[in-house]
C-alpha cells in the first residue's frame, strides 16, 4: 500500500473501494445510516463505525468525533450531504451588530465537520464528491463557500463536473473536488512540492472496453416480483402524458429492445418508489424495474461481490431491495472514481508528495 486514506460518509464504499484498486490503505471510515452500514460490513468485513475509536451515538455519526481522534492519513475522501448555509441569517446579525455566535457560515453542515478535520490532519490531499446541483445549489452560494473554505485552509482546489457514461452504460453527472496542500499548511513545516495545476482531472477518460448493457449488466432470468404492477405502470403512463401534453419531456425512462449499448437514465436514491429512472422492456408483459444486482453492476462495482446481491444461495443479501436501491443511487460509479484516483495518486508522485 502507497499511501494512507480515510471514508467519510461512506456510504456501502464505492470510494474506498476505488482508491484501494490504486493501493492505497482505508484507516477510518465512518457512515451513520445503519443499512448502510450493514452492506458496508458484508463488503468489508468491517463497520464503518469507528467504534474502536470512540463509541457514539448513533453509531458512526462523525459529528459525534473530535477531530484529533481521527487516524493520521494522506488523503481524505467523502461523497458528503449537501446543505443550505446559514448566509441569510448571519449577515442580519452582523449588519445589526448582534453576536451570532460563530463566525463560520458551513457551522452546522456536515462540510463543516470535513473542513474541521482537513484543519487539523492536514492530509496530503481530499476527494470530496457530490450531486452535480451542488453547483446551483441555492444559487450558487453553497458551492462559493465550500471552495472558498477550503482553499482558505491553505489547498490548491480543482472542481470538475464529469458523466460517468463510457465507464458504465449509465448517463450520470457528479462534480468531484480535489484539494492539493501547499506547503504552507504542512505541519511539519518541510513541504517543498506544490501542486496548482491538475490539467489531468479534466482528461481523464475511460480506458478499455465500455460495459455493454445487454452483455454486462441484465441478468437473463428475474423473478416477477420486479415487474411492475398495473396501477404502478398506470400512474406512470398517465404522468408522461400530462407532461407531453406541455410539451415536456418529464416521466419514465425506458429501456427497448435491442439492449445491447442503450445507456440508462441516472438512478437515484428514490428508484425504489416505481422504478421509473430506469425501466427494461419485457415481451408481452408490463415492463420491470432493475435488480439490485443489476444496480450493483450498473455503478461498476466489483464483480467478486455480486454474490451478496445475487439468488444463488451462497449468501443472504444484507438489506432488502429497498435499501439496496437507496444505497446504489446514493453510490459512486466506482470505475470512474478509480481512475480520478489514479490520476491523483500519479500526480502526487510525480512531485514526490507520496
Amino acid at each position: 500500500m502507497s499511501f494512507k486514506f480515510i471514508d467519510l460518509f461512506a456510504g456501502i464504499g464505492g470510494i474506498r473501494i476505488a482508491f484501494e484498486q490504486v493501493g492505497g490503505k482505508c484507516v477510518f471510515s465512518s457512515e451513520y445510516d445503519k443499512y448502510a452500514q450493514k452492506t458496508y460490513e458484508a463488503f468489508f468485513d468491517e463497520k464503518p463505525d469507528f467504534a474502536d475509536i470512540l463509541k457514539v451515538n448513533p453509531p458512526g455519526d462523525i459529528t459525534k468525533l473530535p477531530p484529533d481522534m481521527v487516524p493520521d492519513h494522506d488523503i481524505l475522501t467523502g461523497g458528503f450531504p449537501c446543505q443550505p448555509f446559514s448566509l441569510a441569517g448571519v449577515s442580519k446579525k452582523q449588519s445589526l451588530g448582534r453576536p451570532h455566535g460563530f463566525d463560520d457560515p458551513t457551522q452546522g453542515t456536515l462540510f463543516f465537520n470535513i473542513k474541521e478535520i482537513i484543519d487539523k490532519k492536514r492530509p496530503i490531499a481530499f476527494l470530496l464528491e457530490n450531486v452535480k446541483n451542488l453547483k446551483s445549489h441555492d444559487g450558487g452560494r453553497t458551492f462559493e463557500i465550500i471552495m472558498r473554505t477550503l482553499r482558505g485552509l491553505a489547498y490548491d482546489v480543482f472542481d470538475n463536473v464529469s458523466d460517468a457514461r463510457g465507464w458504465v452504460p449509465q448517463h450520470r453527472e457528479r462534480v468531484f473536488i480535489i484539494g492539493f496542500r501547499r506547503p504552507e499548511a504542512d505541519p511539519d513545516g518541510k513541504q517543498k512540492w506544490s501542486i496548482v495545476d491538475f490539467p489531468e482531472f479534466y482528461e481523464i477518460e475511460p480506458q478499455g472496453k465500455e460495459p455493454d448493457l445487454s452483455r454486462d449488466i441484465l441478468e437473463e432470468k428475474v423473478p416477477e416480483k420486479y415487474t411492475l404492477g398495473s396501477g404502478t405502470w398506470e400512474t406512470l403512463v398517465k404522468h408522461k402524458a400530462r407532461h407531453e401534453a406541455k410539451g415536456q419531456g418529464f416521466g419514465y425512462g425506458l429501456i427497448t429492445r435491442p439492449f445491447s449499448g442503450k445507456i440508462t437514465r441516472t438512478i437515484s436514491a428514490r428508484y425504489h418508489k416505481d422504478g421509473g429512472e430506469v425501466l427494461i422492456d419485457q415481451k408481452g408483459k408490463r415492463p420491470r424495474r432493475l435488480t439490485p444486482l443489476e444496480c450493483h453492476r450498473l455503478m461498476g462495482f466489483p464483480k467478486e461481490l455480486e454474490d451478496w446481491f445475487s439468488r444463488n444461495g451462497k449468501k443472504e443479501q444484507p438489506v432488502s431491495d429497498t435499501q439496496a436501491y437507496r444505497q446504489f443511487g446514493n453510490a459512486v460509479v466506482v470505475p470512474k472514481v478509480a481512475a480520478i484516483a489514479q490520476a491523483m495518486v500519479g500526480k502526487m508522485e510525480s512531485v514526490k508528495a507520496l
